[in-house]
């Protein structure tokens, strides 16, 4: 399978770029994967709606000139599905399944992603109700690739869920 990342912005810190570096490598025996970065728009500290929605906007044209042709774009957005790490995987065999061969993963910048670029998505795709960094989005959505690859193959690396938390008893 050909994976195409679309990330707004560098990664500065260079312990996120390591981690990025590791997961890619582990990747590689799975398919091609490629990095694809866009310029980030400069954000002022206070910015008005007007400001903030057209910053998503350019963010946003950007990224829609990069999504490779013929691939199936998912865009990480918090309003996405939720799947737990057995369904992430099951979601990417089945879309292979069913003649998908390059997906495109879209992850936004500090504001997230434009709606024009979740109307050109195929599926959106949520980590968590949480707010994470892009940055480190990065690195989240390399290790659930990997992760996915591990359990479609049985292998060890996934160990499987523990339940819910019992947040009363504070137990899993």
């Amino acid at each position: 399978m050909h994976m195409t990342i679309i990330a707004v912005g560098k990664i500065k810190e260079k312990f996120y770029r390591e981690a990025c570096s590791e997961y890619m490598k582990r990747l590689s025996r799975y398919g091609k994967l490629e990095m694809i970065e866009i310029t980030d728009e400069r954000c002022p500290e206070s910015m008005s709606e007007a400001q903030m929605q057209q910053v998503k906007d350019k963010e946003g044209e950007k990224i829609l000139a990069r999504i490779p042709s013929g691939s199936y774009p998912v865009g990480l957005a918090i309003e996405g599905s939720k799947p737990d790490s057995v369904a992430f995987s099951a979601l990417i065999e089945s879309l292979g399944i069913h003649g998908e061969s390059h997906l495109t993963w879209i992850i936004g910048g500090s504001l997230g992603l434009s709606q024009k670029v979740k109307d050109a998505c195929k599926l959106l795709v949520s980590f968590s109700q949480m707010t994470f960094p892009h940055q480190m989005m990065r690195v989240i959505l390399l290790e659930q690739l990997y992760r996915a690859h591990r359990i479609k193959q049985g292998a060890p690396y996934h160990k499987g869920c523990a339940g819910d938390v019992d947040m009363k008893n504070k137990k899993m």
